[in-house]
């Protein structure tokens, strides 16, 4: 090996290990439930999944050009699993990704306001790339609660891409913001520049059958 050829490979591991150390530290901050990749996702179980459209996302366009994705569907169909695997292909596409279910993304705007870090708070769920929102709708929303996704939405608006999912139909969302006004303006901003996924089919949880 000539000392050209040694200095090549020499810098090209270093850049093969900076990266992966990078991509690593990505996916831990991401917070996910678990690894959940499309690779592993099995899409021959529910033929009802879009793969075409799942794959297409992949490419993390959406994420470029601050678009939203909107998985609805019953539970079990795997909504989670996809969101994460869209969240990790974001990761290794080297952006900054945020993995939350809307429970505990609530939990701590609320929390936020008794010790004056909301500001702070908020600006953790408007500044990644791409946050992930899982189960949203899952429980009525209460108190502050519609104001405060209706914040992350405002600030995330045309400047961030969100990923998601819920058990409810898209016109099942308005009565959990309560206001008519604060829905409208939350539902506008989500549905402007977003693509909805609607997944039917059984549980991947249920027993197959024999």
């Amino acid at each position: 090996m000539t000392h050209r050829d040694f200095l090549f490979h020499l810098l090209h591991d270093e850049v093969e290990r900076r990266e992966a150390k990078q991509l690593h530290l990505r996916l831990r901050r991401a917070s996910f439930d678990s690894e959940k990749t499309l690779e592993d996702f099995d899409f021959a179980f529910n033929p009802q999944v879009p793969k075409a459209r799942v794959v297409d996302l992949a490419t993390c366009n959406f994420v470029e050009r601050h678009e939203n994705v909107v998985l609805v569907g019953p539970t079990g169909v795997g909504k989670s699993h996809l969101a994460q695997a869209l969240g990790h292909r974001a990761c290794r596409a080297g952006h900054i990704v945020m993995y939350v279910s809307a429970h505990e993304m609530l939990t701590k705007l609320r929390a936020s306001r008794a010790d004056q870090s909301y500001d702070r708070c908020l600006a953790r769920f408007a500044s990644p790339d791409l946050l992930i929102v899982d189960d949203l709708g899952l429980r009525p929303l209460e108190n502050d609660e519609p104001i405060d996704l209706y914040e992350v939405i405002r600030q995330r608006y045309e400047r961030g891409a969100m990923v998601i999912t819920s058990n409810r139909a898209l016109e099942e969302w308005p009565p959990l913001f309560v206001d008519e006004l604060l829905a409208s303006a939350a539902m506008d901003r989500v549905m402007h520049h977003a693509h909805v996924v609607v997944i039917e089919g059984r549980s991947f949880r249920q027993p197959k059958s024999a």
